[in-house]
Protein backbone atom coordinates (compact mmCIF):
# COMPACT_ATOMS: atom_id res chain seq x y z
CA UNK A 1 0.00 0.00 0.00
CA UNK A 2 1.45 3.27 -1.53
CA UNK A 3 0.93 6.52 0.75
CA UNK A 4 -0.29 9.71 -0.73
CA UNK A 5 1.86 12.61 0.44
CA UNK A 6 -0.88 13.88 2.53
CA UNK A 7 -0.36 10.78 4.28
CA UNK A 8 3.46 11.01 4.91
CA UNK A 9 3.12 14.20 6.32
CA UNK A 10 0.18 13.53 9.03
CA UNK A 11 2.70 10.57 10.17
CA UNK A 12 5.75 12.93 10.23
CA UNK A 13 3.69 15.44 11.97
CA UNK A 14 2.44 13.36 14.60
CA UNK A 15 5.65 11.66 15.20
CA UNK A 16 6.90 15.11 15.93
CA UNK A 17 4.39 15.87 18.38
CA UNK A 18 4.58 12.65 20.45
CA UNK A 19 8.50 13.37 20.95
CA UNK A 20 7.91 16.48 21.88
CA UNK A 21 5.46 15.63 24.63
CA UNK A 22 6.88 12.38 25.78
CA UNK A 23 10.05 15.15 26.34
CA UNK A 24 8.23 17.27 28.05
CA UNK A 25 6.34 15.07 30.32
CA UNK A 26 9.47 13.14 31.43
CA UNK A 27 10.76 16.48 32.32
CA UNK A 28 7.81 17.50 34.01
CA UNK A 29 7.76 14.51 36.16
CA UNK A 30 10.87 13.73 36.79
CA UNK A 31 12.60 17.11 37.76
CA UNK A 32 12.00 20.24 39.89
CA UNK A 33 11.08 23.39 38.51
CA UNK A 34 14.35 25.10 37.61
CA UNK A 35 16.42 21.94 38.23
CA UNK A 36 19.30 21.91 35.96
CA UNK A 37 20.95 18.08 34.92
CA UNK A 38 24.51 18.24 33.22
CA UNK A 39 24.96 16.22 30.19
CA UNK A 40 28.08 17.52 28.18
CA UNK A 41 30.13 19.42 30.70
CA UNK A 42 28.62 23.18 31.30
CA UNK A 43 27.74 24.27 27.48
CA UNK A 44 24.48 21.30 27.37
CA UNK A 45 21.94 21.11 30.58
CA UNK A 46 18.77 19.71 30.73
CA UNK A 47 17.35 22.75 32.65
CA UNK A 48 13.12 22.56 33.70
CA UNK A 49 11.53 25.51 33.07
CA UNK A 50 8.45 26.96 32.25
CA UNK A 51 7.19 29.83 30.31
CA UNK A 52 4.19 32.00 29.40
CA UNK A 53 4.66 31.08 25.84
CA UNK A 54 6.12 33.29 23.74
CA UNK A 55 9.41 33.44 22.31
CA UNK A 56 12.75 32.77 24.84
CA UNK A 57 10.55 33.00 27.94
CA UNK A 58 9.06 36.73 27.17
CA UNK A 59 6.09 37.76 28.51
CA UNK A 60 3.24 39.09 26.28
CA UNK A 61 0.68 41.36 28.17
CA UNK A 62 -0.60 39.44 30.99
CA UNK A 63 -3.36 37.33 30.99
CA UNK A 64 -5.30 39.17 28.31
CA UNK A 65 -2.02 39.11 26.13
CA UNK A 66 -1.55 35.18 26.98
CA UNK A 67 -5.11 34.92 26.13
CA UNK A 68 -4.48 36.48 22.60
CA UNK A 69 -0.96 34.57 21.72
CA UNK A 70 -2.93 31.24 22.37
CA UNK A 71 -5.94 32.12 20.27
CA UNK A 72 -3.58 33.44 17.23
CA UNK A 73 -1.44 30.29 17.66
CA UNK A 74 -4.73 28.28 17.53
CA UNK A 75 -5.20 30.43 14.16
CA UNK A 76 -2.01 30.59 12.77
CA UNK A 77 -1.65 26.85 13.20
CA UNK A 78 -4.81 25.86 11.81
CA UNK A 79 -3.95 27.99 8.50
CA UNK A 80 -0.57 26.28 8.34
CA UNK A 81 -2.82 23.02 7.78
CA UNK A 82 -4.85 24.34 5.70
CA UNK A 83 -1.74 25.80 3.13
CA UNK A 84 -0.07 22.20 3.58
CA UNK A 85 -3.38 20.26 2.52
CA UNK A 86 -3.66 22.65 -0.65
CA UNK A 87 0.00 22.24 -1.72
CA UNK A 88 -0.58 18.56 -1.33
CA UNK A 89 -2.66 18.83 -3.63
CA UNK A 90 -0.71 20.45 -6.44
CA UNK A 91 1.98 18.34 -8.87
CA UNK A 92 4.90 20.63 -8.34
CA UNK A 93 5.30 21.34 -4.61
CA UNK A 94 8.99 19.96 -4.17
CA UNK A 95 8.71 17.77 -0.92
CA UNK A 96 11.59 19.77 0.79
CA UNK A 97 8.55 22.74 0.91
CA UNK A 98 6.16 20.35 2.53
CA UNK A 99 8.68 18.65 5.22
CA UNK A 100 9.69 22.54 6.42
CA UNK A 101 6.14 23.76 6.75
CA UNK A 102 5.15 20.23 8.26
CA UNK A 103 7.76 20.68 11.09
CA UNK A 104 6.93 24.30 11.63
CA UNK A 105 3.00 23.06 12.23
CA UNK A 106 4.01 19.96 14.29
CA UNK A 107 6.41 22.28 16.84
CA UNK A 108 3.49 24.88 17.00
CA UNK A 109 1.30 22.10 17.40
CA UNK A 110 3.01 20.68 20.42
CA UNK A 111 3.52 24.04 21.93
CA UNK A 112 -0.21 25.13 21.39
CA UNK A 113 -0.84 21.47 23.42
CA UNK A 114 0.82 23.20 26.55
CA UNK A 115 -0.53 26.53 26.65
CA UNK A 116 -3.91 24.97 25.87
CA UNK A 117 -4.14 21.89 28.27
CA UNK A 118 -0.86 21.65 30.33
CA UNK A 119 -2.83 24.15 33.09
CA UNK A 120 -5.35 21.96 33.45
CA UNK A 121 -3.52 18.42 33.09
CA UNK A 122 -1.44 19.84 35.80
CA UNK A 123 -3.86 21.74 37.67
CA UNK A 124 -2.37 25.28 38.00
CA UNK A 125 -4.32 27.10 35.38
CA UNK A 126 -7.39 27.26 33.22
CA UNK A 127 -7.67 26.25 29.86
CA UNK A 128 -6.02 28.58 27.70
CA UNK A 129 -3.39 29.74 30.23
CA UNK A 130 -0.51 26.50 30.42
CA UNK A 131 2.86 27.35 30.47
CA UNK A 132 5.33 25.76 27.55
CA UNK A 133 8.02 23.08 29.17
CA UNK A 134 11.50 24.11 28.05
CA UNK A 135 14.68 21.69 29.09
CA UNK A 136 17.30 22.55 26.27
CA UNK A 137 20.13 24.69 27.29
CA UNK A 138 23.33 25.01 25.28
CA UNK A 139 24.87 27.91 27.33
CA UNK A 140 28.02 27.99 24.75
CA UNK A 141 29.82 31.33 25.46
CA UNK A 142 30.68 32.39 29.11
CA UNK A 143 32.45 35.93 29.73
CA UNK A 144 35.04 36.06 31.83
CA UNK A 145 32.79 36.27 34.77
CA UNK A 146 30.95 33.01 34.03
CA UNK A 147 27.92 34.87 32.50
CA UNK A 148 26.44 33.34 29.58
CA UNK A 149 26.91 35.87 27.08
CA UNK A 150 25.53 33.53 23.66
CA UNK A 151 23.01 31.23 23.56
CA UNK A 152 20.74 31.75 26.79
CA UNK A 153 17.53 30.68 26.19
CA UNK A 154 16.18 27.43 26.90
CA UNK A 155 14.08 25.85 24.70
CA UNK A 156 12.10 22.42 23.80
CA UNK A 157 12.09 20.32 20.46
CA UNK A 158 8.75 21.89 19.11
CA UNK A 159 10.82 25.20 19.55
CA UNK A 160 13.46 23.31 17.44
CA UNK A 161 11.03 21.71 14.86
CA UNK A 162 9.96 25.57 13.97
CA UNK A 163 13.58 26.97 13.95
CA UNK A 164 15.30 23.75 11.55
CA UNK A 165 12.02 24.00 9.26
CA UNK A 166 11.93 27.66 8.98
CA UNK A 167 16.26 27.77 8.17
CA UNK A 168 15.32 24.45 6.15
CA UNK A 169 12.70 26.50 3.99
CA UNK A 170 15.19 30.01 4.10
CA UNK A 171 18.37 28.16 2.98
CA UNK A 172 17.44 25.35 0.54
CA UNK A 173 13.27 25.92 -0.22
CA UNK A 174 13.49 29.65 -0.73
CA UNK A 175 13.68 29.39 -4.62
CA UNK A 176 10.32 28.02 -4.60
CA UNK A 177 8.66 31.14 -3.09
CA UNK A 178 10.38 33.47 -5.16
CA UNK A 179 10.20 32.11 -8.46
CA UNK A 180 8.18 31.10 -11.15
CA UNK A 181 8.09 27.21 -9.07
CA UNK A 182 5.28 28.84 -7.16
CA UNK A 183 3.54 30.24 -10.00
CA UNK A 184 3.76 27.00 -12.06
CA UNK A 185 2.42 25.13 -8.56
CA UNK A 186 -0.62 27.24 -8.66
CA UNK A 187 -1.83 26.62 -11.84
CA UNK A 188 -4.49 23.64 -12.01
CA UNK A 189 -3.41 20.98 -14.22
CA UNK A 190 -4.80 20.06 -17.68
Amino acid sequence: MKLSKGAKLIILGVVLVVIDQIIKYLVKTNMHLGQQIYVLGEWFRLCFVENEGFAFGMKFGGAAGKLALSIFRVVLCGALVWWISSLCRKDKVPAGVLVGLTLITAGAFGNIIDCLFYGIIWDYAPFMFGKVVDMFYFPLIHNSAGQVIFFNPVFNFADSCVTVGAFYLILFQWKFFTSDDKKKADKPQA
